[in-house]
């Protein structure tokens, strides 16, 4: 990917480090000798994994294994990656492009969390982590767009669609209770609805069989970034015990069939014996879809900007897309401008396709970078629970349990030894330049299991992953915003509790006897709830 010109910007947004003005009971810098004093829940990521400063940088900081393990400079260097714009020159910060999502990580990860509600979309804002997912009528990603639209291109390149012609409507929504608690409170909901305007789309929508999707059946839904914090700590979670959570809750649920089979009580097989919820061995616990199983197959530069390594010599972009840019006389009579070492046969078109098909390209983000990134993303700890000593914390966990929010919420697990496991082999189980978290009791709250909520304009499919809570309550704090759920509905926690009511859409949430029971509290009650919510 050289000879690719492009001015761009090194955007930077100071953080103030000031903590949380509204909250007269932050556990702040606790000394080693006042642990004992705090209940178990206060260390979110355990020992090696919980932060213990409370500031707008709270989700930028490295786990105690981090230092303990002799990574700092490693972790340090692999943050440039995840702060820096890529560009598609300046090394070692090069190989942007054709195609490309955001220039940065930063660009969707807004201080280091999840994105935030937009109003359009607009992939050169800091915070829009939208991505758009384009479906057929049955949900099934188109194939000409990949997993991921991307809405950048680099020159002569043109993007899959044109940002400026998506349309991004909020609109109210009303549930069954008409947005009102039987005490007489109101709240607020809204849902997206997102319109691909005409002209929009580069070539063709084509189905995974070849088919063309008119633009007036598809689907397109938006989809959000999540944060990074804690990542490491979830992906070392023995596979056992995740079996035994679906297992458990596959007694009383109805779970995804597409990994659970609950006639065998085990996860779907596929005809060469591996589990559909499984990549290189190792089981899915990682974004909405679960479609990720270790933090270690993260391949978001090659996916996100594109930049190749030397396992991912190949552009993450469909072959029907080179079919679209080779027919293009805009393309094609500036291609070998911009590409002079790709002049093989003289015919463009010819050449564009051998490029975008190629398996071989230079590498461009070496390998002790793409080590210290990862470094980096296993290593970001957990900040500390706030407020674990007070009544309120107490008596809200206690109703948090009791309304049945820990049924799916699982608040806490125990990491296994830990052996590093990367489905690309680039890393040992007991490789010593990655971080390791063995043995430590953590408090995600979560189940790592899909459910089904049936919102209005609900995620592909209807299944999401249950989110883990911990640390969303300084998302504020640190990001700027509280937003929640896949696409950023809900404003602030009461938001996020409601939409998991949902009746009709095709069917009734899962949480739906929960949030019955969240409704039958008292006002004080659910504010118990919230603050709870939003301290762990």
């Amino acid at each position: 990917m050289n000879n690719k010109f492009i001015r761009f910007a090194i955007i930077a947004m100071p953080l103030a480090l000031t903590a949380c003005s509204d909250d007269n009971h932050l556990d702040l810098d606790i000394e080693d000798s006042k642990y004992s004093n705090y209940p178990e829940d206060y260390f979110t990521g355990g020992k090696l994994g919980t932060v213990h400063q409370i500031s707008s940088s709270s989700f930028e900081q490295p786990a105690p294994a981090v230092e303990q393990q002799g990574l700092s400079q490693a972790f340090n260097l692999g943050e440039y990656f995840f702060e820096r714009p890529f560009t598609e020159n300046v090394k070692p910060f090069t190989g942007l492009g054709p195609l490309y999502i955001r220039r940065s990580c930063m660009h969707c990860h807004i201080g280091y969390g999840h994105g935030k509600r937009q109003l359009k979309y607009d992939s050169n804002t800091i915070g829009n982590g939208y991505i758009l997912m384009i479906t057929d009528e049955n949900d099934i990603v188109v194939q000409s767009f990949g997993w991921v639209a991307m809405g950048q291109a680099t020159a002569p390149f043109k993007p899959q669609f044109d940002e400026k012609k998506v349309d991004i409507a909020w609109n109210e929504y009303t549930d069954q209770w008409g947005n009102q608690f039987p005490d007489g409170e109101k709240y607020s909901l809204i849902y997206p609805e997102v319109t691909l305007k005409p002209g929009c789309i580069y070539g063709k929508l084509i189905d995974k069989w070849g088919n063309e999707v008119p633009l007036s059946k598809a689907k397109v839904r938006l989809e959000s970034s999540i944060g990074f914090i804690g990542s490491g700590l979830i992906d070392a979670i023995p596979d056992e015990d995740i079996l035994e959570q679906y297992r458990s809750e596959g007694e009383h649920a109805t779970l995804n069939p597409q990994f659970w089979d609950n006639t065998a009580k085990d996860f779907v097989k596929n005809a060469d014996g591996t589990l559909a919820v499984e990549n290189g061995g190792i089981v899915y616990k990682f974004d909405y879809a679960l479609d990720r199983a270790s933090v270690m197959s993260d391949a978001s530069f090659w996916e996100v900007q594109n930049v190749t390594r030397d396992d991912f010599r190949s552009h993450y972009i469909p072959k029907e897309y080179w079919q679209f840019a080779a027919a293009d006389p805009d393309v094609t009579s500036e291609f070998y401008q911009y590409y002079p070492q790709w002049n093989k046969t003289g015919d463009p078109a010819k050449d564009i396709i051998a490029f975008g098909n190629a398996t071989d390209l230079p590498v461009e983000m070496k390998e002790s970078d793409y080590v210290n990134y990862m470094v980096w993303h296993r290593g970001v700890g957990i900040p500390a629970a706030r407020n674990t000593l007070t009544a309120d914390f107490k008596k809200g966990k206690e109703l948090f349990t009791k309304i049945g929010c820990a049924s799916c919420h699982r608040p806490s697990w125990t990491t296994g030894d830990d052996k590093i496991r990367d489905p690309y082999g680039r890393f040992s189980a007991e490789d010593t330049r990655m971080v390791r978290y063995p043995k430590q009791k953590i408090w995600p709250y979560s189940d790592f299991v899909q459910h089904r909520l049936f919102m209005k304009n609900d995620l592909r499919t209807g299944w999401c992953k249950t989110a883990p809570l911990w640390g969303r309550g300084l998302q504020s704090l640190c990001a700027g915003h509280s937003d929640r759920l896949h696409d950023c509905r809900a404003r602030n926690t009461l938001e996020a509790i409601m939409w998991h009511g949902c009746i009709g859409e095709g069917g009734q949430s899962d949480a739906l006897w929960a949030v019955k029971n969240f409704r039958n509290l008292t006002r004080e009650q659910r504010q118990l709830v919230i603050k709870f919510v939003d301290s762990i």
